[in-house]
């Protein structure tokens, strides 16, 4: 039934294809608009362009939009910002966009600037520094460093207070036009000549606008400057008014997302958003290249100036007076046009009073976790953090899962394989995550692969075929459900009915599995174990000497394997003068390598580059319709009180008071993270984790025989179309 379903689509979506449209209704926003939309459309028809034109009334870009969705108009013009907001709400495709002479389709690049004799300062260090800016709550200086600095995870907002969080990320700032001008975020403004005007929002501010925010760090007032790409340029090497007579723009660097810093030039490279130009928007029935092509025409053929609103006593009229052409998008997709990155920080600057419960239910799983969450709460209202919590109990992960799928219960905090079941069934997303090194990059450890130096046999994981290895127990992550999941994935091993220690054993002559010693498992996953002290309890999970990481290791320096499976880690903690067994005291780690999951060789030290996976940490996992910025501004706002410097009162990474461990959070955490990028479960746990997972899954083949299926049903509803 779901073939003929699906091939009811593809009729559909042929019969919308194949029809004609032969007039296309654009939508104006203004009386100005609508004059020059209908000199266009009689242009148009002038030089017989097809389809023609026909302009229809709005009064807004919304209202615009919701003529799209009502069938009474096809088309119009929007900057981006505007697009963003449409997608909230409306359904449309992407047809063209406009772009300058160069076509690229930017508007301009957001850029941080510093002084190039400041070297101290970089895109991770910016917290403390003082700031100055275009103005509140314009583009170049507040939206999209801000809204950047959140969504990147480097700002935190509580209760999406942004003008807070802002205050307490820089110690001072310029900022014209903010409401309050007794706050620091005012500290730096200058006024006018005279110190009046202070913090305006106008040209009375000698720090107003890109500038004047540019002066601001030419004065030494501040730090940073977030302006546009050009203002550099506008403002050295000769250009510019008297204050910048004597300026040159080599004197000045940009800060780059990747921490590195660059010349005012490398504005591609080193920015914070490009800004997308207008993009020209279509009902979803109709087929953008009909729009793209009718305008492409219309610049070539007809002698209507498109992109000049000077007659008709305007400014950027139907389209922008700065563009020079149209260009095609390559997507019909809002996000991708406009880019994901310009997307998630207009989200992230989207926060609203709106999006911030009034309670945030937390499910718990014990009754020590339910000790834990209460104290926590009370010691959250105590210092008017917002949201407040609230505890709820669950008698499983899974029932948690299906509260806050249901609306029960909003945020648990999950290891890794959970986090997999939460995205996966629940439909969840991370929200914030635990850092166990005080960096920011969400992982437990790396999951590696260890050779010695020596070996030059081992080049690439085929040539593990028919070798020895060393696991660190059956059924663990970095020794077992990494490797084999990587094995699977690549091809190399192809378990029958799931039975992959069969699969395992057949594809290594031998190897040291602790914990494989179970009937129906191939011997020779043990037979490179070696048991205790005393030769008993060989390969039994615990009780091996080649047990766990370092043992796995052990079992690689003492020659029971060629390879052996652990953590990153593992080989410092036993080379170099750290390992206190006397199977490691000699050890040096330079005499060691990595095997990496891209089929090369890496130094133990790049063990970042050279993974079988990056283990990621706990997260905190809730609803797609909870703003995961309103949980991370919670929770970091709250680790100022309560994290790893409390000495008294409720810590939030302590659990010994309530006859447990890791309860909410794991004990170790040295700090809460945001998710940065990582907004998805399948991003938090990384591609690599993530294959590992899908290859240990055991499938079924009812989905590959439905999509055989439909492919048989598509190449005979074609054949129908050709005959």
């Amino acid at each position: 039934m779901g073939v003929w379903t699906a091939l009811g689509t593809l009729v559909l979506i042929a019969h919308c294809v194949c029809s004609q449209t032969t007039t296309i209704r654009w939508c104006t926003v203004s009386s100005k608009e609508e004059n020059k939309c209908t000199a266009m459309a009689t242009a148009f028809s002038s030089a017989a362009i097809r389809p023609t034109l026909r302009c229809v009334s709005g009064t807004s870009v919304t209202d615009c939009a919701q003529k799209l969705t009502t069938n009474e108009a096809d088309a119009f013009s929007a900057p981006a910002k505007d697009i963003y907001e449409m997608g909230k709400k409306t359904a449309f495709k992407i047809a063209t966009a406009e772009s300058s002479a160069d076509g690229e389709g930017t508007t301009y690049y957001s850029v941080a600037v510093v002084k190039r004799t400041n070297t101290d300062i970089n895109i991770n260090n910016l917290r403390g520094k003082k700031s100055c800016h275009t103005g509140y709550k314009r583009t170049t200086g507040w939206n999209m460093p801000i809204g950047y600095l959140i969504d990147s995870g480097k700002m935190s907002v509580m209760a999406c207070k942004v003008e807070e969080g802002v205050a307490d990320y820089f110690i001072a700032s310029c900022i014209p036009g903010v409401p309050d001008k007794t706050s620091s975020l005012c500290q730096l403004c200058a006024g006018d000549a005279s110190g009046a005007n202070k913090c305006e929002a106008n040209n009375h501010e000698k720090y107003y606008s890109y500038n004047g925010a540019f002066r601001c760090l030419v004065d030494g007032a501040g730090d940073v400057a977030f302006v546009k790409h050009t203002t550099v340029g506008e403002n050295t090497d000769g250009k510019g008014d008297v204050w910048a007579k004597d300026l040159l723009s080599v004197d000045y660097q940009l800060l780059c997302p990747d921490g590195t810093r660059g010349p005012a030039t490398d504005f591609k490279r080193c920015n914070l958003a490009r800004v997308p130009s207008r993009g020209i928007v279509v009902r979803t029935e109709i087929d953008g290249t009909v729009v793209f092509n009718m305008l492409r025409e219309g610049l070539q053929k007809s002698d209507f100036s498109m992109f000049s609103s000077v007659v008709y006593h305007g400014e950027n009229l139907l389209f922008s007076d700065s563009s020079a052409k149209f260009i095609p998008t390559g997507t019909e997709d809002y996000v991708q046009w406009m880019g994901v990155k310009y997307y998630n920080i207009l989200k992230a600057m989207d926060c609203s009073s709106a999006d911030v419960p009034e309670i945030l239910r937390w499910c718990v799983l014990s009754s020590g976790e339910q000790r834990k969450c209460e104290d926590m709460a009370q010691a959250f209202q105590k210092k008017g953090l917002a949201p407040k919590i609230q505890c709820l109990f669950g008698s499983s992960i899974d029932d948690c899962l299906k509260k806050i799928q249901n609306k029960d219960a909003d945020a648990i905090t999950l290891d890794g394989g959970y986090v997999y079941t939460a995205g996966k069934d629940y439909g969840l997303i991370p929200a914030a995550g635990e850092s166990y090194t005080g960096d920011s990059d969400g992982s437990i450890y790396y999951a590696v692969a260890v050779l010695k130096k020596s070996n030059r046999i081992i080049n690439r994981f085929s040539d593990l075929r028919g070798q020895t290895s060393c696991h660190t127990g059956y059924g663990r992550t970095s020794g077992w459900n990494i490797p084999i999941g990587l094995l699977i994935e690549k091809g190399l091993i192809r378990p029958q009915k799931c039975q992959n220690a069969q699969a395992v054993g057949e594809f290594f002559k031998a190897s040291c599995v602790p914990g494989a010693d179970q009937a129906g498992f191939p011997s020779n996953l043990c037979s490179q174990c070696i048991g205790d002290s005393s030769g008993d309890y060989k390969c039994v999970k615990g009780q091996d000497l080649f047990d766990g990481y370092n043992g796995a290791f052990r079992c690689l320096v003492q020659d029971g394997g060629e390879v052996a499976f652990v953590k990153h880690s593992t080989v410092f903690q036993n080379t170099d003068g750290n390992g206190t067994e006397p199977w490691s005291l000699n050890l040096n780690s330079k005499d060691y390598q990595l095997l990496c999951s891209q089929d090369s060789r890496a130094e133990v030290t790049q063990y970042k580059q050279c993974n079988l996976a990056r283990v990621p940490s706990h997260a905190v996992m809730v609803r797609t319709d909870t703003n995961p910025n309103v949980v991370y501004g919670l929770l970091d706002k709250a680790q100022q009180f309560y994290g790893v410097n409390a000495v008294s009162g409720f810590k939030m990474f302590d659990s010994s008071q309530y006859d447990g461990s890791d309860l909410i959070f794991k004990d170790s955490t040295v700090s809460i993270i945001a998710v940065a990028e990582k907004k998805t479960y399948k991003c938090w746990l990384g591609q690599q984790y993530m294959d590992a997972l899908v290859a240990m899954e055991c499938t079924g083949s009812s989905s590959a025989l439905t999509s055989r299926l439909l492919l048989v049903a598509l190449a005979a509803f074609i054949s129908l179309l050709v005959y």
